[in-house]
């Protein structure tokens, strides 16, 4: 289990609202929150790269408005989410802060890591932050999501958030340190999972619900966030978080869950592209970027020597030499219109010719597949 954790460059991590709140008060379990921050930081000192899904925003709102106990209506968890956010994201601020490091607040539907320009966005963002020594925290934009709030759970949220960053890991803490056979607050002998090669039907079969009366979700939806996160090449570990430093304690081989991933994250992301997404247009190359793509490379605008089909940044596009074989498909940093512009000219032009100034390539080499012989 430590194993994972400890090799990993790029780990998500998701805190449960179970963790953070104090059930009994509905106050932020700061001291807790410290224990948490100075694991965080300790990891980032070993050169990882670290994100943060938290929840939370909902049961601090509740009590700072005054909300009565019970289920809420949609537009009072939006209420709460809107005052509760602000708490969640100073504390971390705040923390985060006495470990010199600088916090950053993202605000995600499900939404934003499917909708493929939105998905660019995010990840671009994220990236940067990440380049800049920074640590996001993300959480459900609850103040204008509605199936989500019903029906969502941050568990998917993160593994989203791991799959569109490549992470390698992704730590679920929680109220329950792992899977069991069976719910173990029901049945006494049900046994611990420590290692899950493949989730199966079997393994589906033994998730049971959530009994913290907090959180949301539930070893069902770790399971499907664990089905997401595998199957783009991160490993995911389910971990018991109500405990001082628990980051430290995977380490040193607390009792967790290890699901193992399908895969690695680039030839997942490679594959996606490659194969699952349909292209909405085409570019044209010359010899000299042909090359260059086989090398690795990005698609830099002076490469290209044709533009066909209509597609918005983000849309999928394919690839071709000037015999026409297709040698990549790529996701499109610019629309067909400013594609077209930019084509043939330099990098460095770009802002002159659009009036802004966007990607220096107009497919990264992260968001390309080598599809024919390049």
């Amino acid at each position: 289990m430590s194993g994972s954790l400890t090799s990993a460059k790029r780990i998500v991590i998701k805190i449960g609202s179970a963790l953070l709140i104090d059930p009994a008060s509905g106050e932020l379990r700061r001291s807790w929150l410290q224990t948490l921050c100075a694991d965080v930081a300790a990891l980032k000192r070993d050169g990882k790269d670290i994100i943060l899904v938290s929840s939370g925003a909902i049961a601090l709102g509740r009590r700072a408005l005054g909300l009565k106990p019970g289920t809420l209506k949609l537009e009072e968890s939006q209420a709460a989410a809107a005052a509760g956010q602000v708490r969640l994201a100073h504390a971390y601020a705040d923390i985060l802060s006495g470990e010199n490091i600088t916090a950053a607040q993202i605000l995600l539907t499900l939404g934003d890591t499917e909708e493929r320009a939105r998905y660019l966005n995010a990840r671009a963002t994220l990236k940067t932050l990440l380049s800049l020594g920074s640590i996001p925290v993300i959480n459900e934009n609850d103040t204008v999501a509605t199936a989500e709030i019903r029906f969502g759970d941050n568990d998917r949220l993160a593994a989203r958030v791991a799959s569109m960053m490549e992470a390698d890991c992704l730590v679920l803490l929680s109220d329950v340190d792992g899977l069991y056979t069976a719910d173990p607050t029901n049945n006494p002998e049900a046994k611990h999972i420590a290692d899950v090669p493949a989730i199966t039907r079997e393994i589906e079969a033994m998730a049971g619900t959530s009994v913290s009366g907090v959180g949301r979700g539930g070893m069902v939806s770790k399971l499907i966030a664990a089905k997401i996160a595998t199957g783009a090449g991160c490993d995911v570990l389910i971990a018991k978080g109500a405990v001082d430093h628990p980051l430290r304690r995977i380490s040193e081989g607390a009792k967790s869950t290890r699901f193992h991933a399908s895969t690695t994250p680039a030839q997942a992301r490679k594959r996606w592209i490659a194969g699952v997404l349909k292209p909405q247009g085409t570019l044209i190359v010359d010899a000299g970027a042909a090359k260059a793509l086989s090398e690795g490379k990005s698609l830099l605008p002076a490469g290209i020597r044709q533009i066909d089909g209509r597609f918005e940044r983000g849309d999928a596009v394919a690839v071709r030499d000037s015999q026409g074989n297709e040698i990549a498909r790529g996701l499109s940093a610019y629309n067909a219109s400013d594609a077209e512009r930019i084509a043939g000219k330099k990098s460095q032009e770009i802002e002159a010719i659009l009036g802004y100034r966007g990607r220096d390539e107009v497919i990264h080499r992260d968001d390309l597949a080598l599809t024919g012989n390049a």
